[in-house]
């Protein structure tokens, strides 16, 4: 299984819009994306880090999963344009992308 994970990092004055994001978003990745081999995805938010007095270090963390790497490049390649090109509308925080193999 391979997944794809987005990270949102927290940063003190960005927004994220959680309401369009999981309502509008993800539905979006789900249509174009779904077709292409998307397994399922979960959604992630941050509550703190080790000290409860302390932001997250990630505002939200989005995953995505494939059966192969062969999927999901096919699929980012087909549909990133529309997938980067909404993410102006949910927030201002620049996310960052890894790809994995699931051992466990």
């Amino acid at each position: 299984m391979i997944k794809v994970t987005v990270l949102y990092p927290h940063e003190e004055g960005k927004h994220f819009d959680l309401a369009y994001y999981l309502n509008k978003h993800i539905p979006l990745v789900q249509e174009l994306l779904g077709p292409m081999g998307l397994k399922k995805e979960e959604v992630e938010k941050g509550i703190s880090g080790t000290d409860p007095n302390q932001p997250a270090p990630f505002d939200v963390v989005g995953h995505f999963f494939f059966e192969s790497t062969d999927e999901v490049h096919a699929a980012f390649t087909t549909h990133a344009r529309e997938i980067m090109g909404d993410i102006k509308n949910y927030t201002d925080i620049q996310p960052t992308f890894q790809i994995s193999e699931v051992l466990v």
